[in-house]
């Protein structure tokens, strides 16, 4: 998934973004509530993580802003208030979910998945074609029962793929919901990544490329 975490505390911030990179998504980070806006203006994203008590732009207001843009983005609230008022008020502004601080990471990471499977079409939670067998939650690859270790770009690419069902999944496509922003779009990331994909899977050759469009599993 492509996962926005917005935390004016750039340490926290920095932390929970690796533990979910960790877990295989793309996350990009912003430290203010106007910067968060900007980011969701130019990439889709599937889950945002919002603290409540930004700077710039207050919490609430992005939440609300983000709704009335209609973004598709499911947002998860974060706030040191545990009252009930407080979660009240949260979920009143279009918050799909809310979290008071402190919390477990692994705690937030599955509120973030429960959430990713609602900002698109539902998944099943293991995926499997042409031989490949990709559980989401065990983040395990098998081909024809072999054991397959992929990075973690790896695995994000191959599940993209997956998820589209033999149709071609364009190289910007995959750009937006395995990398983050900091990656060059004009780099041969998606390219390499493809070949490595491509060789840990093996033969007979089940990722093909389709000029012009871009990869699919056959």
């Amino acid at each position: 998934m492509r996962i926005l975490v917005v935390e004016d505390e750039p340490l926290f911030a920095d932390s929970v973004a690796e533990w979910l990179r960790g877990a295989a998504h793309a996350v990009d980070v912003a430290y203010d509530g106007g910067a968060a806006l900007e980011r969701a203006s130019v990439n889709e994203y599937d889950v945002v993580v919002l603290d409540r008590d930004l700077p710039v732009v207050h919490g609430d207001d992005v939440c609300r802003e983000l709704g009335a843009a209609g973004a598709a983005a499911r947002v998860l609230m974060l706030t040191a208030a545990s009252d009930i008022d407080d979660r009240v008020a949260g979920l009143a502004l279009g918050a799909d979910d809310y979290l008071t601080k402190p919390f477990a990471f692994r705690e937030l990471e599955a509120r973030v998945v429960a959430l990713g499977r609602r900002s698109r079409q539902a998944a099943p939670p293991v995926l499997s074609r042409a031989g490949i067998r990709l559980d989401l939650h065990r983040r395990e690859v098998y081909r024809d029962g072999r054991y397959v270790l992929l990075s973690r770009k790896e695995f994000a690419v191959l599940a993209e793929l997956l998820r589209a069902e033999g149709a071609a999944v364009s190289a910007e496509r995959l750009l937006e919901k395995a990398w983050d922003e900091n990656t060059d779009p004009f780099t041969h990331t998606v390219r390499m990544t493809i070949h490595k994909l491509r060789r840990k899977l093996g033969e007979p050759a089940v990722l093909v490329t389709d000029p012009g469009v871009g990869y699919r599993i056959v």
